[in-house]
């Protein structure tokens, strides 16, 4: 049965310090069981930053990374080597630090490379069915980072948009994104739900609304991250500020606590 818990730290650098140490431990315990871990990453300001804790932290050179593939759950579509693509952030934040063969690194296509950007999620959705076991359309992600914007989106699937609904389809392509840039590609909720493991990464007080409403179990058309479920755990990682807001009520040992009242854990 999935699980849902929420940790709370004191402030951003505690809290990416945090869930950096639990993937590193977490990842040895994959690849302890599997030759291969498909990881899903994210983008923005949170996502680069536990990146980079990670990077900066003792056991990462304990990690065969040779035996990690990286994912991302969406991409702004935007040229190879843009600074505010996802894949960029990550390269800059960890992943050029680290001993990785090219073929490990599952970037989205860059504008030019596909004739539409139709195309391009094409394109990932049959480069993620090549890594699929077979008569599988995506491989097995045993943990996908999301982060969750002040709306409640994830990855680029955003409220009220057709994307979040549709339950047909892998990788979208999304032409009328709220934020800039207006085309993204995106993993559907269906592909980030089918993940072993999500966690969600949330820091300040403009994402304390959607932290509140998606634990609440808001409509996913209007909060997509209230639609997130890994199988086995889904988990918020949240600041102080983050969950300032949320509603008393859900405020409970079986719903809320913090990472002072646990003990230490990643499964």
């Amino acid at each position: 049965m999935s699980e849902r818990r929420v940790r709370v730290y004191d402030d951003k650098q505690s809290l990416a310090d945090a869930v950096a140490a639990r993937f590193l431990k977490r990842l040895a315990e994959v690849l302890a069981e599997k030759p291969m871990a498909h990881i899903v990453l994210t983008g923005g300001t949170m996502g680069e930053t536990v990146l980079a804790s990670v990077a900066a932290a003792k056991g990462r050179d304990k990690v065969d990374w040779s035996r990690v593939t990286f994912w991302w759950g969406d991409e702004r579509y935007l040229p190879s080597g843009d600074p505010e693509r996802n894949e960029t952030q990550s390269r800059r934040a960890l992943l050029d630090e680290l001993d990785l063969p090219g073929a490990n690194i599952k970037a989205y296509p860059a504008p030019g490379e596909h004739p539409t950007i139709e195309a391009a999620a094409d394109a990932y959705a049959a480069e993620l069915a090549a890594a699929a076991p077979a008569g599988e359309a995506y491989p097995v992600f045993d943990l996908t980072f999301l982060g969750v914007g002040p709306d409640g989106h994830v990855a680029s699937l955003f409220p009220d948009h057709e994307a979040v609904r549709d339950r047909e389809h892998v990788v979208l392509a999304e032409t009328a994104s709220p934020k800039p840039p207006p085309e993204r590609l995106t993993l559907t909720l269906p592909v980030i739900n089918s993940s072993e493991r999500v966690w969600l990464v949330l820091a300040g007080p403009d994402k304390a609304g959607a932290l509140g409403l998606t634990l609440a179990d808001a409509n996913p058309a209007d909060v997509p991250a209230a639609g997130v479920k890994g199988r086995m755990r889904t988990v918020f990682f949240v600041d102080a500020e983050a969950a300032a807001e949320v509603p008393e009520n859900l405020l409970t040992r079986e719903r809320f606590w913090t990472a002072a009242h646990e003990v230490p854990q990643t499964r």
